[in-house]
């Protein structure tokens, strides 16, 4: 597989993100929860690029009804942010894993905006932009940690907002990025310690997940178990001591 060729496409679809009228096309899925022409535009983009890159590899994207999941399978967030996107806040990302039996092998998350480019291939270290990426391990009360509330589920704010208390009381300050990807990314390199969310999807984290990992960081679920990408799930996400500290007030 030439990763090259899959992360020069990923960059390709920058021109999609960018474009006003595409952008304005909004739809409301759920509660706080947006679908734009860009997301659409993108993952029909991605999904016919890899497909003739490699066909026989499936296809998973937030876009799409799920159906049968093959083995192995680009798993894709064609805008992580999209409510960033709708309101130009200018920090959303296109996420792109693959997927093979269960793990994730290869990933690609690139900030249009910024020109970042996170990538990782299992085994061969975490990268932005060329330059290798390794956590920085603050001390929790030293740490910056990403707070995923969950806008889409507003009925769980007291006990969201109850645990980003306690968080708070003992890190640095906590922070909404309200990408995902990209919070995962920010841990990789070094600019916070800690992320946490009750429930995202395999789009959100699949490509992230293992430029975290790459770059000695360390992620599971709400219930210690490695994460999941055939279903939604929690996360907990950290550099060493970070993670350490949010799994004891996560697991309780």
């Amino acid at each position: 597989m030439d990763y090259h060729k899959i992360i020069e496409i990923v960059k390709s679809a920058k021109n999609l993100v960018l474009r006003d009228d595409l952008s304005h096309e909004v739809k409301m899925k759920g509660e706080a929860d947006f679908v734009t022409g860009v997301d659409l535009s993108i993952s029909e983009y991605m999904k016919e690029r890899l497909h003739e890159i490699a066909p026989a590899i499936g296809f998973m994207s937030e876009e799409e009804e799920p159906g049968r999941l093959a083995p192995r399978r680009w798993i894709l967030d064609p805008v992580d942010g999209t409510t960033n996107l709708v309101y130009d806040y200018r920090m959303s990302s296109i996420s792109l894993g693959l997927c093979d039996d269960g793990k994730s092998v290869f990933g690609v998350v690139y900030n249009p905006y910024t020109d970042e480019t996170f990538t990782a291939v299992r085994g061969e270290g975490a990268y932005v932009n060329g330059k290798r990426l390794s956590v920085i391990d603050r001390e929790p009360h030293d740490s910056l940690v990403e707070f995923g509330a969950g806008s889409t589920r507003k009925h769980e704010a007291d006990e969201a907002f109850r645990i980003g208390k306690e968080v708070f009381t003992h890190c640095l300050d906590l922070r909404r990025i309200c990408s995902s990807a990209l919070a995962i990314c920010f841990i990789a390199a070094g600019r916070i310690n800690g992320y946490f969310e009750k429930v995202i999807k395999p789009w959100d984290y699949a490509a992230a997940s293992l430029i975290l990992e790459e770059a000695g960081g360390s992620l599971c679920d709400w219930t210690g178990a490695p994460l999941p990408f055939d279903r939604p799930s929690g996360i907990i996400a950290g550099s060493p001591k970070t993670y350490e500290y949010l799994k004891s007030v996560l697991l309780k």
